[in-house]
């Protein structure tokens, strides 16, 4: 174990590779060049490791995964191919896509045979169904649940799950099994007796720990990543950040670094890994990236407030490209403000409530502008677009009594949990009629009032006639199956009536450091400046601003820190280049890579 309780500035750490930050992109590439025998160090500025990743939904977007494979799922490598090409549009990248789909099945059966790193299935469509090379099932994968006590002491630096989507702290799995038995608590004796069992166990857990401790989703990724690599021997140094490159022999050789106990300084013979979690909170970035803040309006981001866009001002200061190209510089989410006490606040991202029956979206001028239904990437472009012309990028949910007892809205929970302290202070706006809910919102009430009349006469036949609001199979997923003919469509009906403000977020940005294929930082003149990489958000996406399906983020994340960290390991530590066989043939070298 490298120590790190050096006091002064001269103090000096050596190894073969330096991974700054301790999410999946970071942990990924650590463990893989672990395993191919370096000496690895991962440092994480703030105190908690997991990264993004900790807060996520651990969905993971591999076509041709084993797991798919096994239920039989029929895929094709040529029909992905086809719908990537169909969703990135201009920006395809024909070597990154090809180093991706050859790649993530081998990656996925790395993890699972040489670590803790453990995979289920999931019945996630491909967001986009209907476009050529879209599939209804297989591609997604999800982190298996985890029982965190296996990481011993470092529990306690495990980062938590983000507060406003779990319940006094329970986490759900991604794939909404367990929520629709809270939303059937009250009206089915199976469902009661299951959400008792939960309850009665994480009080347990609460009682003896502080905090839950079987975890689902992106925490037991995160969790699951880094009690893999604390085995092999990778330290996690938290409350340590690294603030300036070394450069030696042309090329970069390490970084100084800031911890409790002082300066350090880390050598590095094989090179840095950038895994810093891109710039949602990098605010001069932001504002010239992202197309409403551009125009004066406001941006609440639910990621780790850590993620300030340390990687990519390492990158440029050693020489790396970075460029805002994409039309959607990152992965919108919809989000609305918790008050909580004290004067602060929450962000509660809008994940399932958009996808429910009697639940539409209108702008401040009461009017529909999109299929509720899509992911919330799509419905946060569209509401960047629809919001245009407007002071603030802002919708505002819409639903009735019955509809908020039964579902919740945003924050809120579903009957028979209060909603008295969200009216209060103000989270939410109750009307007896539309008008009066118009009034109280800041919305036009006339154009409301024709919204939903319109909406409701096809909504009584299960029908959206103007946004097609649940025709493809994704749009179904997180919907209500009960409701018939279509789950994803019911009329707004009989008073009194609620709206919630939900205005623009991320879950990470989709531009950033411009790499070669197997993660080199490149620069402006297309050369690979020696000795830097970058993986997960700090690389730019090969998504090229879009958002397919889910897991879209995590499965290439995974993917390229994996191929990063075989290349990295092939890399002459005295010439400081890879062989010419692993340049100019790597995805058939890293076969026989470890």
């Amino acid at each position: 174990m490298h120590k790190m309780n050096q006091t002064n500035s001269s103090s000096n750490i050596e190894c073969d590779l330096l991974v700054i930050g301790s999410g999946a992109g970071g942990l990924s590439t650590a463990i893989t060049a672990r395993k191919n025998g370096l000496d690895v160090i991962v440092i994480e500025k703030e105190s908690y490791f997991g990264g993004t990743t900790a807060f996520s939904g651990g969905v993971l977007w591999i076509p041709g995964n084993p797991h798919a494979a096994a239920q039989g799922v029929k895929d094709s490598r040529q029909a992905a191919q086809t719908y990537m090409k169909n969703e990135t549009g201009a920006f395809y990248d024909a070597p990154a896509v090809d180093a991706f789909l050859d790649n993530g099945p081998d990656m996925v059966k790395f993890f699972e045979r040489e670590t803790d790193v453990k995979f289920i299935p999931t019945l996630y469509p491909d967001y986009h169904p209907t476009v050529q090379g879209g599939v209804d099932v297989g591609r997604s994968i999800l982190a298996k649940p985890f029982d965190i006590r296996e990481l011993g002491a470092d529990m306690a630096r495990l980062r938590p799950p983000l507060k406003t989507i779990t319940f006094i702290g329970m986490m759900f799995n991604s794939s909404n099994a367990d929520l629709k038995h809270f939303f059937n608590a009250t009206k089915s004796l199976t469902s009661f007796i299951y959400v008792a069992k939960r309850l009665v166990n994480h009080l347990k857990e609460l009682a003896l720990y502080r905090r839950g401790i079987h975890v689902t989703s992106g925490n037991a990724l995160a969790a699951r990543l880094a009690k893999s690599a604390l085995d092999l021997g990778i330290p996690i140094h938290t409350n340590t950040a690294a603030y300036q490159l070394l450069h030696e022999g042309g090329r970069v050789a390490g970084a100084l670094v800031r911890s409790a106990s002082g300066d350090i300084r880390i050598s590095a013979r094989r090179g840095v890994v950038l895994a810093c979690g891109g710039f949602s909170h990098d605010v001069e970035r932001i504002k010239k990236a992202y197309p409403h803040l551009r125009r004066g309006g406001e941006h609440l981001s639910p990621v780790p407030s850590g993620n300030t866009g340390d990687g990519l001002k390492l990158a440029e200061a050693a020489g790396g490209q970075v460029e805002i190209r994409f039309k959607q510089p990152a992965a919108w989410m919809p989000v609305s403000r918790v008050p909580q006490a004290g004067g602060k606040f929450g962000v509660f991202p809008h994940l399932l409530d958009r996808y429910k029956p009697g639940i539409i979206g209108v702008t401040r001028h009461g009017l529909r502008f999109t299929n509720e239904s899509e992911s919330y990437h799509d419905v946060g472009a569209a509401m960047i677009a629809a919001c245009a012309g407007d002071g603030e990028t802002a919708m505002w949910l819409i639903c009735d009594q019955a509809t908020m007892n039964k579902y919740g809205l945003g924050y809120a929970k579903p009957a028979p949990i209060p909603l008295g302290p969200l009216l209060r202070n103000g989270y939410l706006s109750k009307g007896a009629t539309l008008t009066q809910l118009a009034q109280q919102a800041g919305i036009d009430g006339a154009a409301l009032e024709q919204t939903v009349r319109d909406y409701n006469v096809g909504a009584v036949r299960g029908e959206d006639t103007q946004f097609g609001r649940g025709t493809t199979a994704f749009n179904r997923f997180l919907a209500d199956p009960e409701n018939k003919p279509n789950p994803c469509v019911g009329p707004v009906g009989k008073g009194p009536y609620y709206a919630l403000k939900v205005i623009m977020g991320d879950l990470g940005t989709f531009d950033g450091i411009k790499t070669s294929t197997v993660g080199q930082v490149l620069d402006d003149q297309g050369a690979p400046v020696a000795g830097l990489y970058a993986v997960g958000n700090d690389r730019a996406s090969v998504m090229g601003g879009n958002y397919p399906a889910a897991g879209i983020t995590l499965g290439p994340i995974m993917t390229f820190g994996y191929l990063t960290g075989h290349f990295i390991a092939a890399v002459d530590s005295v010439a400081g280049v890879a062989a010419p066989t692993v340049v100019a043939e790597f995805n058939k070298e890293r076969q026989h890579v470890g």
